[in-house]
């Protein structure tokens, strides 16, 4: 990527320095620092990587694709999604490396709109941005108890979890998370190698090359073959869909215009090669599909796995790497969860924002925004005691609500011409509005394409809830915007003036925000003051 004409401070001082200057250019979006500064690029790429969780997303999503399109789609889906993924991974850059706030794309929706929509896009983003990662949390999490509880189906096969086993077992993992709440990816890595190694050697037969990249076959699904492609591409889009959450880490790294957008793309980049490395082999050694499409539980990848050894124990050791991996993302997930529940509540745009905006000084995290993620995600569980598909539910309304917060910010910079990001740190240059107007096109596509069913017919247990959701959710926060929120609530700590952005360091009316200290500095205009913020950072 091409660095613009930004002066670049941090890089120039030592590392207390950056902090400090990462600090103040917090203060001039109108926020104080209360996070320790104690990531580096490398954590933060690692936290988006064990968020994406690759293997396990791409496995306890497997049955998406069993019923449509099988190989074309689960091998040339994933290519094409991670070429679409690293075009609005690369956009989000940019503009984080502008805005670099806990807020993320609810800040950035605010600071690129104009002074008109500028609160009612912050809010309905941030809402789509809070969704996004309590569910996105919600699948991950849901998902690693369903795994837990296949794997006793590998050693008593008529054993089949119902309903309140598996809310139950949903709990325990995030009352775990909740006490656990660090992270650690070399285990992705190793797993990925392990169970390719042991899937290869140990299988008694291999399909061919023309199988495995050129099967097609969605007779089950009861959709056109073309739109049953294009459904069976949320395994990919959902297992790609966690990059953007880091930028909820953005007050707790150092140099952080420069080095959360590196981690952005460069996640989205090693997430497609280790989806790549651990699809090829797994469709080599692909059982019977008939059998795999028989698990009542809906996740076949550990009868996969016991097929393939020979044993279940061999299927049992193979689940437990997938588990630790969950267990990663998890971690990481709610981590980012309570980040953005923290930066939204922060700005009163939450139901008791005075408590979830809190940090605990003990730990130097936002305990009561952790525990309020904890406690949505486990209540939104109990949505499985009405569908047994609710974990396609969940999956479909995380990658929407994500995918649609990204889009808004992105979509928001085209209209207005990319006046904003033409100085960003990390900027897209000439391919810039080329590379925009492909995400958000994919996303209104993928928008639409992620609330239909998986199969036909549809019946209530088998029925998409995604769009329920999605548009409860929606509904709720545009209804309580203008009933009760649009009086007090004005976005993000800044002034618009006109189409420019004024004085970050002040609220409406010219009030200074309660986050920032005494003494700010006002410029002498909008464009001077945009300026000055991108030579502090």
């Amino acid at each position: 990527m091409v660095r613009g004409p930004v002066e670049d401070v941090s890089l120039r001082n030592g590392s207390g320095d950056a902090n400090v200057n990462a600090d103040v250019a917090l203060e001039k979006m109108g926020y104080k620092g209360e996070l320790p500064r104690n990531l580096g690029m490398l954590s933060v790429l690692g936290l988006s990587f064990a968020i994406m969780a690759v293997p396990f997303g791409l496995s306890t999503t497997l049955y998406v694709n069993l019923i449509n399109g099988l190989c074309v789609t689960i091998i040339w889906g994933w290519v094409f999604v991670t070429l679409i993924s690293m075009a609005i991974a690369a956009s989000l850059a940019e503009i984080c490396s502008v805005y670099p706030t806990a807020g993320g794309v609810y800040y950035w929706s605010a600071m690129l709109a104009t002074k008109k929509w500028a609160p009612l896009m912050s809010f309905i983003d941030g809402w789509l941005t809070l969704v996004g990662n309590w569910t996105v949390t919600l699948s991950i999490n849901f998902s690693g108890g369903q795994l837990i509880l296949s794997a006793a189906t590998l050693w008593k096969e008529d054993f089949v979890p119902n309903e309140w086993q598996t809310v139950l077992m949903f709990w325990a993992v995030m009352l775990y998370l909740y006490i656990i709440n660090k992270v650690c990816i070399c285990w992705t890595a190793a797993s990925v190698v392990i169970i390719m190694v042991t899937l290869l050697s140990m299988a008694k037969h291999k399909n061919p090359a023309s199988f495995v990249f050129g099967h097609f076959d969605a007779s089950t699904s009861g959709w056109p073959d073309g739109w049953s492609f294009f459904l069976g591409l949320l395994q990919a889009a959902y297992t790609l869909t966690g990059y953007g959450m880091v930028a909820a880490m953005c007050e707790e790294t150092q140099n952080p215009h420069h080095e959360v957008p590196k981690a952005i793309v460069l996640s989205v980049v090693a997430a497609g090669i280790t989806g790549i490395v651990y699809l090829v082999p797994l469709l080599f050694v692909l059982p019977p599909v008939e059998l795999l499409r028989a698990v009542a539980s809906g996740q076949p990848i550990g009868l996969l796995f016991k097929t393939v050894t020979g044993s279940a124990a061999g299927g049992s050791g193979l689940l437990f790497l997938l588990l630790g991996i969950q267990i990663f993302a998890g971690i990481g997930a709610l981590t980012a969860a309570s980040r953005c529940t923290y930066a939204f509540a922060r700005d009163g745009a939450i139901p008791g924002s005075r408590l979830w905006r809190r940090v605990n000084k003990r730990f130097d995290v936002p305990l009561w925004g952790l525990t309020l993620s904890t406690l949505i995600d486990c209540l939104l569980g109990l949505i499985y005691f009405g569908s047994r598909q609710a974990f396609f539910s969940f999956t479909g309304v995380a990658t929407i609500c994500l995918s649609t917060s990204y889009g808004v910010p992105i979509l928001i910079s085209v209209v207005r011409g990319r006046t904003k990001v033409r100085n960003a740190p990390f900027s897209l240059g000439k391919f810039g509005y080329t590379i925009n107007v492909a995400a958000v096109a994919w996303i209104a596509l993928a928008t639409v394409l992620f609330c239909m069913p998986l199969s036909l017919p549809a019946t209530p247990s088998t029925m998409n809830y995604a769009s329920v959701v999605f548009a409860g959710f929606a509904v709720t926060s545009v209804v309580w915007y203008f009933v009760r929120v649009r009086k007090e609530f004005k976005g993000p700590p800044v002034l618009l003036e006109g189409d420019d952005v004024r004085d970050v360091t002040v609220v409406n009316l010219g009030k200074p925000h309660p986050h920032v200290g005494e003494g700010s500095e006002e410029l002498s205009s909008p464009d001077e003051r945009h300026r000055e913020y991108l030579k502090t950072a």
